[in-house]
């Protein structure tokens, strides 16, 4: 009897090979024939399951937003805030490389939005992030704001930056400027600003 394959996780696989190697080297370093020996495959491996670099970068991206937005909501269910302005919190906190899976990411995703000022296509894919980030995080802050958490704020304007502060965090605790309790130190100074 033929064997089962599962072509969605053999994709997968091939994606993480991706991340270790853009992670540690960033995406020059990537080539199928790299990702092929990262991987433990043959490049024609990596050719029956994606016709070109671009077309393995382009899905790599895509697995990329997905890890993301899978962190998030883990950290939302194990956190099980009690109030918009903590889910906020919670929120923006699991945007920031506090653990090696999450560094490793934010290496990655740092070296797609590089690649990205030069792809429309993949500019769009963090453009359409971003709107979600920001929406989630405006439409926690409205509720803040209208049970009294909140000071009479915009909440549009406060998640610009909100946003920004936790990418800035990031950058720092990437390069080394600051830790990730330094950098959740920070984000609740500023959360703790926009209370009434």
């Amino acid at each position: 009897m033929p064997r089962v394959v599962d072509h969605g996780l053999r994709r997968d696989e091939i994606a993480r090979a991706l991340w270790r190697i853009a992670a540690a080297e960033g995406l020059e370093a990537v080539s199928l024939a790299r990702v092929a020996q990262e991987a433990g495959v043959s490049k024609g491996r990596v050719q029956h399951y994606f016709a070109s670099r671009d077309e393995l970068l382009d899905f790599a991206a895509q697995q990329l937003r997905l890890r993301v937005d899978e962190r998030v909501r883990a950290r939302m269910a194990t956190a099980a805030p009690s109030s918009p302005l903590e889910e906020v919190r919670v929120l923006l906190g699991a945007l920031l490389p506090l653990d090696d899976e999450a560094r490793a990411d934010a290496r990655v995703g740092s070296a797609f939005l590089i690649r990205s000022l030069g792809d429309e296509r993949l500019r769009e894919t963090y453009r359409a992030g971003d709107r979600l980030l920001h929406d989630a995080v405006a439409d926690r802050l409205a509720a803040a704001r209208d049970r009294g958490e909140l000071a009479a704020l915009d909440p549009d304007r406060e998640a610009v930056v909100l946003l920004a502060l936790a990418g800035g965090l990031a950058e720092s605790v990437l390069l080394g400027g600051t830790d990730g309790a330094g950098a959740l130190a920070v984000l609740d100074h500023q959360l703790g600003r926009l209370r009434p």
